[in-house]
């Protein structure tokens, strides 16, 4: 069987999870679940990342220790990753032993071979992101990660020798051309980074103290990116005693990150893993922002969205729909009431429910809601449909496959389209007036036989739609898999349900806008 390894970033626990970092989540857990569709050995890693000045900031300012703060963090977000029913194989924490004892090992191993040395850093650093730039990565006075100011700081710190691994990493590049998508991105670190040339990286801080202390030196803290981006090692038991799932799963196939987080996990992370003699992950995936209709997310500007509202209001299924439509591969994605309510009406509700609805409603009235077999007779029409159906499914395949996931989507809907229009070309109700016996029972067997593909190609992001379907048709289980898609003719003798369930009740437009707006903080 074959393995697949993906991983979320591990998440900085702050402040409460927003739609942002639920789409992540989600976008990682729908490939993952795809893969198992067909039939890999698939296993995901997500997260957090407990460690740094800012965690112990803000733990100080609620009374709490910095402990206790990402004991509460953590609990926070397993239970939305419960709600959202992401199916996550292993949750890391970097607080837990398992993690800690390695990163230490790991700092040792790689001070004693040369790649970390002591010197003292003076530079201007951005608390919130935790990273020291240069004068000339700023832009307008500022960091050029997040926008915010930066100050002047010096303290004794280790430093990890990029300098070394600049020229192979660079070759790794050049032989490896898809391994940071997309090729903007690459092109980013390449032209920005490391043609200009690397400079060695601050690896320990000493101004504060909650993180992994430095054995040999334990009034250094090793700092953030060092601590944080080995989660991925850890977490398979990398010089544990059981090494088993990294002798499994490592490399990893996928990495998926935000396209904030890029630099450090296709310059810094790489570099780690050359020097720790490990292979590199297979592809690094960095996707956009999730964007407001005014900008970026931002509690002052009373635009945050949370997953818990939208969720509980309209639906695990309908809430994944709209985030992995929206967001195009490796591009910014708009968040907008209108944007969520018109998806939901048009897409889920007009297209898709009421393509299910008539289905059954039609196949009840004509021939008492049985299929019996394939048709004896097909029409022209009916082979350009199955021909159209085949193309769409390989056309997912090859979205899914490249991880553009927004187009497999578009794809899955441009079935739902042809088949709602089908049920126009081919006029049912006439052909029953008609007693066109025979045409009409080929009309009722595609519909009915696109449905099922159509349930089986949403499965990885809209499981329950896809339940639903399945079941209201009367699908035998053999008939769910992936593998079933390739055939068209393999339904006989089902009875569909009688009484069709609504998969997604029409939204009032005004009242739901209200209803959004509310929700955002």
């Amino acid at each position: 069987m074959q393995k697949f390894y993906i991983t979320t970033p591990i998440y900085y626990p702050s402040g409460k999870f927003h739609i942002g970092t639920a789409y992540t989540t989600a976008l990682a857990d729908t490939i993952k679940k795809y893969k198992q569709a067909r039939g890999y050995d698939a296993y995901m890693l997500t997260g957090m990342d407990e460690h740094g000045q800012k965690i112990q900031q803000v733990a100080e300012k609620e009374n709490k220790s910095p402990l206790e703060h990402v004991d509460q963090m953590a609990e926070a977000a397993k239970k939305l990753w419960t709600l959202m029913e992401i199916e996550y194989d292993d949750f890391i924490r970097t607080t837990q032993p398992r993690h800690e004892k390695v990163v230490e090992e790991i700092f040792d191993k790689l001070m004693e071979q040369g790649d970390i040395y002591l010197s003292e850093y003076e530079g201007l650093y951005c608390m919130p992101c935790e990273t020291y730039f240069t004068e000339t990565q700023l832009v307008d006075g500022k960091c050029p990660e997040c926008g915010r100011e930066v100050k002047k700081m010096k303290e004794e710190a280790y430093f990890f020798n990029m300098k070394k691994y600049a020229d192979r990493l660079i070759q790794f590049y050049n032989d490896n051309p898809n391994f940071i998508t997309p090729e903007s991105r690459k092109n980013e670190l390449f032209n920005n980074f490391l043609k200009p040339g690397l400079e060695d990286l601050c690896v320990t801080r000493t101004s504060f103290d909650w993180g992994v202390k430095v054995k040999k030196d334990p009034k250094h803290v090793v700092y953030v990116w060092l601590d944080a981006l080995t989660n991925y090692i850890t977490a398979l038991g990398y010089l544990s005693e059981d090494d088993s799932l990294l002798k499994k799963y490592w490399p990893a196939d996928l990495q998926i990150v935000g396209k904030d987080i890029i630099r450090f996990h296709g310059i810094y992370w790489p570099i780690f893993l050359m020097a720790l003699d490990l292979p590199l992950p297979k592809q690094i995936y960095a996707h956009g922002f999730i964007m407001m209709k005014d900008g970026k997310m931002s509690k002052s500007k009373g635009n945050v969205i949370y997953p818990e509202p939208i969720i509980e209001r309209y639906g695990i299924d309908a809430f994944k729909y709209f985030l992995l439509r929206e967001m195009s591969y490796g591009q910014d994605g708009t968040f907008s009431p209108e944007g969520f309510i018109e998806r939901f009406n048009f897409d889920l509700c007009n297209d898709l429910g009421n393509l299910l609805n008539r289905t059954i409603g039609m196949l009840n009235k004509y021939f008492g809601g049985k299929i019996k077999a394939y048709p004896q007779t097909v029409s022209n029409l009916d082979k350009q449909v199955e021909e159209f159906s085949k193309n769409v499914i390989d056309k997912v395949e090859e979205c899914f496959d490249s991880y553009h996931i927004s187009n497999a989507i578009a794809e899955t809907w441009n079935l739902v389209s042809r088949t709602n229009k089908y049920i126009d070309e081919t006029a049912p109700w006439v052909l029953y007036k008609e007693e066109k016996t025979q045409e009409l029972e080929s009309v009722m067997y595609h519909l009915v036989e696109n449905l099922r593909k159509i349930a089986i190609l949403i499965a990885p992001y809209m499981k329950h739609t896809s339940k639903k379907i399945l079941e209201q048709l009367a699908i035998p289980e053999e008939l769910h898999t992936w593998d079933s898609l390739a055939n068209y003719d393999k339904i006989q003798n089902i009875t569909v349900t009688q009484k069709p369930e609504v998969l997604f009740a029409r939204l009032d437009v005004e009242e739901e806008l209200e209803v959004i707006k509310n929700m955002m903080k």
